[in-house]
């Protein structure tokens, strides 16, 4: 009798096997879970994209499904697609933008006449620089050709910015992926509001600088000429020259990268801190090294830079680690720096205030979680949630970590948990660094265990949060059963995120239980979201 109810109960099913009478399809390892919907599917594409696929699905398969996912969002409801494009790009939530481009870009070529149009009228929203411009041309010639409200798109990118800042463009960002602005200039023929735009549109297309050309553009054929370069720092400063207009062999001089820092935008700043240091600009002592610190503490500058956690937590790895991505140049960090990094990534996500409630996080760091990376970065999803894990170990006070491994408790057949201890002291490079070493001892993936842990352990807990690919297998009950097993034994009407790690279909929380919700990993409004559900205003 036992064994008949342990093995066809509908309270206790295997994660092997479906719930009865739920709506749970095969997963990519095997078990079951509930398929998200296309929006969600969608949100997952733009912040985590799908470089490197996952443990269970290579990277082109990975990515034709959050394609037809977004095609399904288009044909669905083609201007909500933008908007939520629109959205992710513009509040900086992802943590770059070429999604947003080529979704965008999928938009401009839908069947729908009022879509194509929504989404090239909000070309200038997602695409604000020249770079962003040079993709999403590259993407949109996959979905479609050149007709007039391409053409007239582009145009007017060009001809809405006013000169000093389009004569910024065209020297900053040159080209990308094949485009160059001279070819969307002959290609787009944008019009002339007055003399300097001219001008502008000459100097790109023909290499001439008239009277009416900007003064940025005057300064930056200056400091390219071989007979005053030893003016160039000067030419910075008066001109706010970008990097990329100087000539390459003047960027390995101290005086020069000390003139850019001066008006330097955060995110260039942050990517170039290890070659500052490299060059002895930064060092632990000096004035330029008070200017960075000063602005990694400025949340408002943070924000408005659109500066995203994962490009903070690369720096921050990149940084401390002494040695360029790929192996380019080595430096001695400066630990001030250092620790600015660690808190500035904290401050990427805005204000998030204490709850109050009572916490237990689980980290996934399964094989499944160490496959792939983070839009393109050198970052795991492992990686990722210790990151997201500290965030609320920043916020809230009441908080126990664990992580599913291989040895511990025992939970499970084939599994079990770890303690995973961390605290808003550590700095956050270390604890990544502990979660990879700590996967070694892991076994297999059972996403039930933190909430078996705290009904046998009697753990009161409000927030059950697992940090996941969803691609989960092993185990004799599914998360959602253990989590309503614990609601009845405990008298707590306990409630469960989970925070999805990788771009797929994919969640262990059941859509039907008002107290189980599904967010996006490094979604800079996760935080956010996260608090208010557990206060239950979402």
């Amino acid at each position: 009798m036992s064994d008949y109810l342990k093995f066809h109960g509908t309270m206790q099913t295997p994660q092997s096997e479906p719930i009865p009478g739920s709506t749970q399809v095969p997963n990519s390892a095997g078990g079951y879970a509930w398929q998200v919907d296309c929006w969600t599917r969608l949100r997952r594409f733009l912040i985590l994209g799908s470089e490197g696929g996952s443990y269970y699905a290579n990277e082109r398969e990975l990515t034709r499904l959050n394609v037809a996912a977004l095609h399904e969002c288009i044909q669905e409801d083609g201007e909500r697609t933008v908007r939520e494009i629109v959205a992710v790009s513009q509040d900086g939530r992802a943590p770059k933008n070429e999604l947003a481009l080529f979704a965008l870009a999928a938009c401009a070529a839908a069947k729908q006449n009022s879509t194509r149009a929504y989404a090239l009228e909000a070309l200038p929203l997602v695409a604000r620089i020249g770079t962003h411009l040079f993709q999403f041309c590259a993407y949109v010639e996959l979905f479609r050709g050149w007709g007039r409200g391409l053409r007239r798109a582009v145009s007017r990118w060009y001809e809405e910015k006013p000169a000093d800042q389009l004569a910024y463009q065209v020297i900053k960002y040159r080209s990308r992926g094949g485009w160059s602005h001279r070819d969307l200039l002959r290609l787009a023929h944008p019009a002339s509001p007055r003399p300097e735009w001219a001008a502008i549109y000459d100097w790109v297309t023909h290499g001439v600088v008239q009277e009416q050309a900007p003064e940025l553009i005057k300064a930056h054929m200056e400091a390219n000429s071989t007979t005053r370069r030893v003016l160039i720092p000067a030419l910075i400063r008066e001109h706010n020259l970008p990097r990329e207009s100087i000539p390459t062999e003047e960027l390995t001089k101290p005086e020069v990268w000390e003139a850019l820092l001066e008006r330097m935008p955060i995110t260039a700043m942050v990517r170039n801190l290890g070659n500052m240091t490299r060059l002895g600009l930064l060092t632990p002592t000096s004035g330029q090294t008070g200017l960075v610190l000063e602005r990694l503490a400025d949340s408002e500058r943070l924000r408005k830079g659109r500066v995203h956690p994962i490009q903070m937590l690369v720096a921050l790895t990149t940084y401390a680690s002494g040695e360029g991505y790929r192996g380019r140049g080595t430096w001695a960090p400066v630990p001030a720096i250092v620790d600015a990094l660690d808190r500035a990534f904290y401050s990427c996500f805005g204000n998030v205030e204490e709850t109050g409630q009572r916490y237990l996080l689980g980290l996934d760091i399964s094989p499944s979680m160490g496959t792939g990376r983070i839009v393109n970065t050198m970052l795991t999803p492992r990686m990722g949630a210790a990151a997201m894990a500290l965030v609320t170990a920043a916020t809230e006070k009441l908080y126990e970590c664990v992580a599913f491994a291989g040895r511990g408790p025992g939970y499970g057949r084939r599994g079990g948990l770890m303690p995973f201890p961390i605290s808003p002291r550590q700095r956050l490079d270390d604890l990544v660094q502990e979660c990879e070493r700590l996967a070694y001892n892991y076994s297999a993936t059972d996403c039930s265990l933190p909430i078996r842990y705290a009904t046998e352990y009697q753990r009161e807990v409000d927030m059950f949060i697992v940090y996941t690919d969803s691609e989960t297998w092993s185990g004799d009950i599914h998360p959602a059963e253990a989590l309503r097993e614990y609601r009845r034994k405990s008298g707590i009407d306990a409630k469960l995120i989970v925070v999805g790690m990788v771009s797929n279909q994919f969640s262990i929380a059941d859509p039907n239980d008002a107290g189980m919700l599904d967010v996006v990993g490094f979604d800079t409004a996760t935080p956010r979201i996260m608090a208010e559900f557990a206060q239950g205003r979402v």
